[in-house]
């Protein structure tokens, strides 16, 4: 395990997992935090003994979002590249091959709950509250509202970033944001139980399927089936497949090789 001020990471069994540490303030993104968090996400997505990834907050909360201080501490001309920071989490999670699971509680909000939706699973405790607030401060959820809408859709998100309304932990399960929800104290043990269950799948398994949607996604319908094709038959050529498949007709437990 390796540990910072504010972010600590640990691997264990197939499962990194980066927390958020600055409990004292909400685990609000200063510029050590984000940097932090970034570096974290990519050296799991580098290291092969991790094939699921875990990202928590210490404390009562996830995160509620940009430090407030440090924003107003920012001159005119810093606000942009500083932002880009606070962003930049987004583009390194939709870069990662592996799958990320949020395990959320408290306060979910703004930048917080662009994290939180950013990943790929949200589990989260009774308690948890997610909102795009910043409307309420005279600012605006454009990256949280995006990655909101990637769930929900454009319009319904618009309300949601326009009014700065809580969206509680069961309203995000119908919504479809929260994969699922548990009482607070049973948290850690669900969403670890969850990511250890992902872990024991094919790692090339998983990779295939999450760049083949998100390839998918932007494609026209023929060209997406064409992809899936493509993408499937390379996958069914590795080795892990044959094992897979061996595995399941000797009713024996699969050993991955990751090739």
């Amino acid at each position: 395990m390796t540990e910072s001020k504010t972010v600590i990471t640990k691997v264990d069994d197939g499962v990194g997992r980066i927390t958020l540490n600055r409990p004292e303030s909400m685990n609000t993104f200063s510029t050590e935090l984000a940097r932090g968090l970034c570096d974290s996400l990519e050296a799991m997505e580098s290291d092969p003994s991790v094939v699921v990834v875990v990202l928590d907050g210490a404390g009562k909360n996830f995160s509620t979002g940009i430090d407030l201080k440090e924003f107003l501490s920012k001159e005119r001309h810093e606000i942009r590249d500083f932002l880009r920071l606070m962003d930049r989490h987004n583009n390194v999670l939709f870069s990662m091959s592996k799958p990320v699971i949020a395990s959320v509680q408290g306060y979910t909000l703004a930048n917080g709950a662009g994290l939180a939706l950013a990943c790929d699973f949200i589990v989260a405790a009774e308690n948890a509250v997610f909102g795009t607030t910043a409307i309420n401060v005279g600012l605006i959820c454009l990256e949280p509202g995006y990655q909101l809408s990637r769930w929900i859709g454009p319009k319904r998100a618009l309300q949601y970033v326009l009014t700065g309304d809580f969206i509680p932990a069961e309203e995000a399960l119908k919504l479809g944001i929260a994969y699922r929800v548990v009482p607070q104290e049973k948290l850690e043990e669900a969403t670890m139980e969850f990511a250890k269950k992902l872990a024991k799948k094919s790692p090339l398994a998983l990779k295939t399927g999450k760049r083949g949607l998100q390839q998918m996604e932007s494609l026209p319908l023929e060209r997406a089936i064409e992809a899936a094709g493509e993408r499937f038959a390379a996958l069914a050529a590795t080795e892990d497949a044959r094992e897979g498949l061996e595995a399941f007709l000797g009713k024996r437990t699969p050993v991955w090789q990751g090739r």
